[in-house]
């Protein structure tokens, strides 16, 4: 992974997170706009990246990892998802600030280091946001939950993770009570799919429906 630039490294991984989402070949239109660059910076990446077989790209066919590819995306994403729990856990990070610090030293620290964070940390499974941190063998087990906004009223659920992770969303969500390992009892969900509402710890809270459908819960 040493020999490839951080770019590269971030075009893999950004590939296997849209890749999750649809289940589908990465159009270059999804990659530009998730990076945040122009279409033919795309292209070219992709091209200097088949050339390593990292993926697999046809034009106007989208493109898929290979399992090279894959497991330096996975890589990366170890690195980023056990950094964000060492911030919180050792350093007091709040779960909205984990993200852009991990952004930074994701690409930096060595294998060594990566697995004496694991140690210390107990060799935990899931970050501070409730994704599922890839194994050493950079495998991936997630506990299986489903949207709040698939809760009938009545039904219980304890969250396990949550999807949308922009810190002013986590921020509002810390102080609404929602957090991990809370139990959430759904308690209204508005026949517009407009807003939810649940109880937490007692309290009644309004939550927008787009909002609801990035928490996801495990049944209780």
């Amino acid at each position: 992974m040493s020999t490839l630039t951080e770019a590269m490294q971030d075009y893999l991984k950004t590939m296997w997170h849209l890749a999750c989402e649809t289940g589908e070949p990465v159009s270059t239109t999804a990659l530009a706009e998730a990076l945040g660059v122009a279409p033919a910076s795309v292209t070219n990446m992709l091209k200097r990246l088949a050339e390593l077989s990292l993926v697999e790209w046809e034009p106007y066919r989208g493109v898929v990892l290979t399992p090279a590819g894959e497991k330096i995306a996975l890589e990366v994403i170890r690195h980023h998802r056990l950094i964000e729990l060492y911030l919180a856990e050792a350093l007091g990070y709040s779960w909205d600030q984990v993200h852009e610090e991990a952004e930074r030293l994701e690409h930096h620290i060595s294998e060594q280091f990566e697995a004496a964070i694991a140690e210390l940390l107990g060799h935990p499974t899931h970050d501070p946001h409730g994704d599922p941190i890839p194994t050493p063998d950079l495998q991936i087990v997630a506990i299986p939950t489903r949207p709040l906004t698939t809760l009938d009223p009545g039904h219980r659920g304890i969250v396990r993770r949550v999807a949308n992770q922009e810190p002013e969303t986590l921020r509002s969500l810390a102080e609404k009570g929602v957090r991990l390992g809370i139990l959430v009892c759904m308690v209204k969900l508005n026949a517009d799919h407009q807003a939810v509402e649940v109880e937490i710890d007692g309290e009644r809270v309004k939550l927008a429906w787009d909002l609801a459908q990035g928490i996801y819960v495990e049944l209780v």
